[in-house]
């Protein structure tokens, strides 16, 4: 059992379904990526860097894209949630958008990859 896994087995089930789920979305965008650690926290890991982390704190549950970069291009999707330099929270009744996630984990992944501050900064329009 991997980092993400010892940590979902101590959560309450409102909280570890929605943080699976977080996860699961992103491995879809990045399927080779690893349970492992970032800052201390659990997270999924391309390339041996971090590429986001999900957790449980006592109000929310702050997502980490370990970018404040990648955070602000996907601040308009993400209207009505708390978003602060580098974290996203929400709350396990009102899940953030597949759709965001995608994009997180699809600009975190370019930065890795190199394309660095230019890929987070372009980030496609919204659906609609």
């Amino acid at each position: 059992m991997g980092t993400i896994d010892d940590y979902l087995a101590d959560l309450d089930p409102a909280s570890r379904d929605a943080i699976e789920h977080v996860y699961a979305v992103a491995r879809t965008v990045v399927p080779d990526a690893e349970q492992g650690k970032g800052y201390g926290m659990p997270a999924l890991v391309y390339r041996g860097k971090s590429l986001i982390a999900v957790m449980r704190a006592k109000t929310h549950i702050g997502v980490y894209p370990f970018s404040a970069d990648v955070v602000a291009a996907v601040a308009p999707q993400l209207a009505g949630f708390s978003l602060d330099k580098g974290t996203i929270r929400f709350q396990p009744d009102e899940p953030l958008p597949d759709e965001a996630v995608v994009q997180l984990v699809e600009l975190r992944r370019a930065q890795i990859d190199g394309a660095g501050k230019a890929a987070a900064t372009q980030a496609p329009a919204p659906p609609g």
